[in-house]
């Protein structure tokens, strides 16, 4: 909502533009009315709306067109006020004021206007009969209000509904031409329907509606009389009355005794129409929507500061609510999502934020679907790099409505400095990442993907463009679940940036059939990491084909006891089964225990320890989800 409201007063002279504005701050009708009145502002704390109201009087004997025109561009709403007894005042609305108006502002930002019949105490009828036509003609105008600055009536009304057409406008959400929602808003409220809805089931009912009211404050006035709640859940006869309004009106608004969306939008039409749309724009608003029903920055993007030399994750809470999705949305219950139900899923996004790439990053079943491990993975690699455009996806998905937080980043923790980690020989970290680097052709992504559980031939399936420079999933240490990411480098030795290096562990890959594939590591060693602390491990790949002698001074062998390295790691993907991830259980090893000396990870007790967990809580892990399975 905007911080503060300004409210410029036009019209003829005589017609009680002043006296009005002196009725509200004085409480009575002034004996003495000067030409014009000062500026005014109604502190925040005396207004209905909690927002600071500027007051502004316009007087054609005291100002020129030029300073009329300044107050008009600086103004949220005009009130154009003409006496009720003063027929050419009437007809100056639109002769003059309306068209002078619209030429002095914006096409595209639409100002609304409030039309302000004053003096009806001089008369007995109402002008409402000559005014009507001109509302429908002029959809800019929000209302029409009658009153009297020597009665005191309506006035306090007059400046809370220009207040109103500030901060809940109905040009964005209605349409009063076509009498119905507009097509943004329906789009903004089927997001929020389907955030709420909690089972996706196209349903809400009594449970998800006493959620949805006490997240958003809904259902304020199906009738005049109903007082506003604000979180307070509904009880259960008000439930009942709210379906019983849908169902005189619509034969498709409630099903199996809940609302469905047809009947979520009938209401929020049926509030609009009634000039209770402040409640639409108060779940509008709730959910992260501005005056263009476009999500704020401020809520996709809120701030997080991230200091150097630390990363992002999720945390517990985050996971627990990416479960909570996961399930909302696997609907055959298989623990994958088939592409109609990622595409369900994404149905609150703008844009499909996962391409073909993402079933290449994470582990998938054998059709290809995205397993609830790999949607995991998947959320866990976005934080860790790229932790804005998580947030935004959160934001998306209502992160911080259904659970309750000031925003997203409560989802995220932030870990502390690497540094103290080697200091203190230990880390907290979930998420590790190992860059893999090697010349072309030596069999980086047959590593990556082999990761992720697939042997040679489903990787020959896979097509290049749907090809990823990560693969993301889960190892074991000494029984703790980690994430590894791996990360493929390109191949330009003259151009690794501090990005291509930075690191937890790295990963060294030669062909062993290409004599000419070991040269690159070995160079990139010498260069890089002679002398860096990142432990880093050289995979001797495809080796499953004939070992050919590498053409470097050194074999390697004789250049991993050189420079006191673990031996090379035999490694190949050309299997029946899923390769063995014994080698990325070492490179998580290495990279929760940077300190340690080669000598230490060399030591066959320390790596049986280490895959022993692996293994056990493997099978554990796997039982564990089958019991999941048979609950849900």
């Amino acid at each position: 909502m905007r911080k503060d409201v300004r409210i410029l007063l036009v019209g003829e002279p005589k017609v009680g533009k002043t006296s009005l504005i002196m009725s509200l701050v004085s409480e009575e009708f002034p004996d003495e009315v000067p030409l014009r009145a000062e500026e005014i502002t109604i502190p925040a704390d005396v207004t209905p709306e909690r927002v600071p109201t500027h007051i502004v009087d316009y007087s054609e004997a005291e100002q020129s067109d030029e300073q009329l025109y300044q107050e008009i561009s600086k103004a949220n709403v005009i009130c154009i006020v003409y006496s009720v007894n003063n027929k050419k005042s009437i007809e100056k609305v639109t002769s003059h004021w309306i068209p002078l108006i619209n030429e002095r502002t914006d096409k595209d930002s639409r100002l609304p206007l409030i039309l302000v019949g004053n003096k009806s105490d001089l008369v007995e009828h109402s002008s409402m009969e000559t005014i009507l036509p001109i509302m429908n003609q002029y959809s800019e105008i929000e209302t029409c209000v009658e009153c009297s600055a020597k009665n005191l009536k309506n006035i306090s009304e007059l400046f809370y509904y220009a207040q109103k057409a500030v901060l809940h406008p109905t040009g964005p959400l209605y349409s009063p031409e076509d009498k119905e929602m507009k097509p943004s808003c329906i789009k903004a409220l089927t997001r929020i329907f389907k955030i709420s809805d909690l089972d996706n089931d196209g349903i809400l009912n009594d449970n998800e509606l006493n959620f949805f009211q006490v997240r958003a404050v809904f259902f304020s006035c199906l009738h005049t009389h109903t007082q506003t709640c604000f979180n307070i859940p509904l009880a259960p006869q008000a439930l009942e009355d709210v379906k019983n309004v849908v169902r005189k009106n619509m034969s498709d608004g409630v099903k199996d005794n809940g609302l469905t969306l047809k009947g979520f939008l009938f209401l929020h039409t049926l509030f609009i129409q009634r000039g209770r749309h402040e409640t639409t724009w108060t779940v509008l608003r709730r959910f992260g929507y501005d005056d263009d029903l476009e999500l704020t920055q401020e809520y996709l993007f809120p701030l997080l500061k991230i200091p150097p030399d630390c990363t992002t994750e999720l945390n517990h809470n985050a996971y627990l609510f990416l479960q909570s999705v996961f399930d909302k949305h696997d609907k055959d219950r298989d623990c994958a999502l088939s592409p109609d139900e990622l595409k369900d899923l994404f149905k609150v996004f703008p844009y499909m934020p996962w391409g073909p790439d993402v079933n290449n990053t994470v582990c998938t079943n054998e059709q290809g679907w995205i397993t609830y491990q790999g949607y995991l993975s998947q959320w866990t690699l976005t934080t860790y790099l790229d932790v804005q455009r998580c947030l935004e996806y959160l934001g998306y998905l209502g992160y911080s409505i259904i659970q309750e937080q000031e925003s997203q980043t409560a989802a995220v923790t932030i870990t502390r400095n690497k540094r103290i980690d080697l200091q203190k020989k230990q880390t907290q970290r979930s998420v590790f990442r190992c860059n893999v680097l090697g010349a072309r052709g030596s069999g980086k992504s047959g590593f990556l993907q082999a990761f992720l559980g697939r042997n040679l031939a489903r990787q020959k399936r896979i097509r290049e463009d749907h090809m990823s420079y990560y693969a993301m999933s889960t190892t074991y240490v000494y029984g703790q679940e980690k994430y590894l990411l791996l990360h493929e480098v390109l191949p330009d030795f003259e151009f690794l940036s501090e990005a291509d290096l930075a690191c937890d562990v790295v990963c060294l890959v030669y062909d062993i059939s290409n004599p000419r594939s070991f040269e690159y590591c070995a160079k990139v060693y010498k260069k890089h990491f002679l002398d860096s602390k990142t432990p880093c491990v050289i995979i001797a790949a495809k080796s499953d084909l004939h070992e050919a002698r590498q053409y470097y001074s050194l074999s390697p062998l004789d250049f991993c006891r050189k420079h006191k390295l673990h031996p090379p790691q035999m490694f190949t993907c050309n299997t029946d089964e899923a390769p063995s991830k014994d080698i990325c259980t070492k490179l998580t090893t290495m990279a929760m225990y940077p300190h340690m000396t080669q000598a230490d990870l060399k030591n066959s007790t320390f790596w049986l320890r280490a895959s022993v967990g692996a293994t056990v809580f493997a099978v554990l892990g796997f039982a564990m989800y089958k019991a999941l399975l048979k609950q849900r």
